[in-house]
Formats: structure tokens, C-alpha cells, sequence
């Protein structure tokens, strides 16, 4: 693989071959609603047990397994070790919501589905909520972006209640205190 192009096509023959749904996720899918933010991978969101039907296809496409945990895995690209992928796990009902509710989103010739707004703001809430330290300087600044370019109403009881449940009560104040 050399590129970003090479990797989605990848990735989407590898979606349609063994009937794998991903969503994308991370930096494209912050760019795709408006905010521009620089990526050194692709990230996607799966479900856990889709995992096994990707693991060898990768590998066999020159990319490395450098890291698994419970809920990520992310790997690399061996021949020139700069462009990553990174799958995050999710349950069979959490993906499928999240899917009906995405939207398609074409990367040249290849069409994936990002999050919708609400549900990509969860995934960085939760992220900056159970890593708090690691994720501030990447997923805030994400989340501040796509409040301020979607206009959303951050003083609206629902998006108070996506804050808190997949947040913090101090991310939540963070984020009035910034956008005050």
C-alpha cells in the first residue's frame, strides 16, 4: 500500500469479499462533517466477531498487527510504516444503530459510512472518558470543531445528556467554558 486511495480500496473490496460492514471513523469522519483535521491513519469501527475475517486479509496485504487490546487494534503498513488502520470494536446493536443513522460518504470510488454528528461526538466522548489524559489534545479540540462549524445547541438538554452519558460532567463544563 502506498497511499490513502490504495487503503480505502482495500478496505472496500475487503468489506464486499467477506461481507464486512465498517463505519469510518476518526479524522476522515471529523473532515466529512466540515472540520479540517490532518490524519496518519484510517480509522473504522466494527463489530468484534467481524474481526477474524479481516485479521489474515490485511496481513496478507502487507499490513502489521503493532497493538490489540480489548475494544482496538491498530495496525501498520509494512512497506512504508507511515499510514495506519485502526478497527474499534463495537456490539452487533450499538453498530447497527450507528449505522442506520450514518451517512455514505464516497473516498474516490469507494463509498463508506461515517457516524452522524451526534453518534461521532459520542465515540470522542467516550474515548476522552476512559482516557482522559491521551485523548484532550486530539478528541477535544474534534469535538469543539463540530460543535462550532454544525452549530450545534451545546446548551440543549439533549446534547447535555450525550455529554453526560458518554462523558463527563467535566467535559461537558470544558466544553461551555471553550465555547462560551
Amino acid at each position: 500500500m502506498s497511499n490513502y486511495s490504495s487503503i480505502f480500496k482495500l478496505i472496500s473490496n475487503l468489506m464486499h469479499k467477506e461481507k464486512v460492514s465498517c463505519l469510518l471513523i476518526g479524522g476522515f469522519a471529523v473532515n466529512f462533517y466540515k472540520v479540517s483535521r490532518n490524519t496518519a491513519d484510517i480509522d473504522f469501527l466494527i463489530i468484534k466477531e467481524d474481526f477474524d475475517k479481516i485479521l489474515e486479509f490485511l496481513i496478507k496485504n502487507g499490513f502489521k498487527l503493532l497493538s490489540a487490546h480489548e475494544n482496538f487494534v491498530h495496525f501498520q503498513d509494512s512497506d512504508f510504516g507511515l499510514i495506519g488502520i485502526d478497527f474499534m470494536f463495537v456490539d452487533q446493536e450499538t453498530f447497527v444503530k450507528m449505522q442506520q443513522e450514518g451517512q455514505k460518504f464516497k473516498v474516490g470510488k469507494n463509498e463508506f459510512t461515517v457516524p452522524s454528528l451526534n453518534h461521532l461526538i459520542a465515540l470522542k466522548l467516550h474515548s476522552m472518558k476512559f482516557n482522559f489524559k491521551d485523548r484532550l489534545a486530539k478528541d477535544f479540540p474534534d469535538i469543539v470543531g463540530l460543535i462550532r462549524t454544525n452549530q450545534l445547541d451545546i446548551y440543549n438538554d439533549q446534547f447535555k445528556e450525550l455529554c453526560l452519558k458518554f462523558g463527563t460532567q467535566e467535559i461537558y463544563q470544558r466544553i461551555l467554558e471553550t465555547l462560551r
